[in-house]
């Protein structure tokens, strides 16, 4: 994988990549978004703990694909509030590995269900 981040445009904000190339012929997972709910439905109240389910469940699902977070070119998340912000942003540093992914964080309304505050979803890819 190669990361793209032109000078010629603004540093990225926090801890992402602008781009990220993705080499012909390398395997691909589209991780669907995963929610901050334990295996035995318990939702955590804080943003960061649910948060950390997400990426946990991401890296579940990465091992399952033989891919580990190294792996991750694309990390789509959403929280229902500005005030969760940095308590994603300190988790998904945790989890992300170097050079960092491209990255999209929204502020949407809400989800499914109200105790809900983030949701993450990933692109992975692995050349074998």
């Amino acid at each position: 994988m190669r990361t793209i981040t032109p000078n010629t445009i603004r540093a990225p904000f926090a801890r992402y990549s602008h781009a990220v190339e993705v080499p012909a012929g390398a395997r691909l997972v589209f991780a669907s978004g995963q929610l901050g709910i334990s295996v035995d439905d318990a939702i955590p109240e804080d943003a960061g703990d649910q948060a950390d389910l997400c990426f946990r469940a991401i890296g579940e699902i990465l091992l399952a694909a033989g891919m580990a977070f190294g792996d991750i070119v694309r990390i789509n998340a959403f929280v229902s509030d500005r005030a969760h912000l940095a308590a994603y942003m300190t988790v998904r540093d945790r989890y992300v590995a170097l050079p960092p992914p491209a990255s999209t964080l929204m502020i949407v309304s809400g989800f499914t269900r109200p105790e809900f505050k983030v949701e993450v979803e990933v692109v992975a890819a692995k050349v074998d």
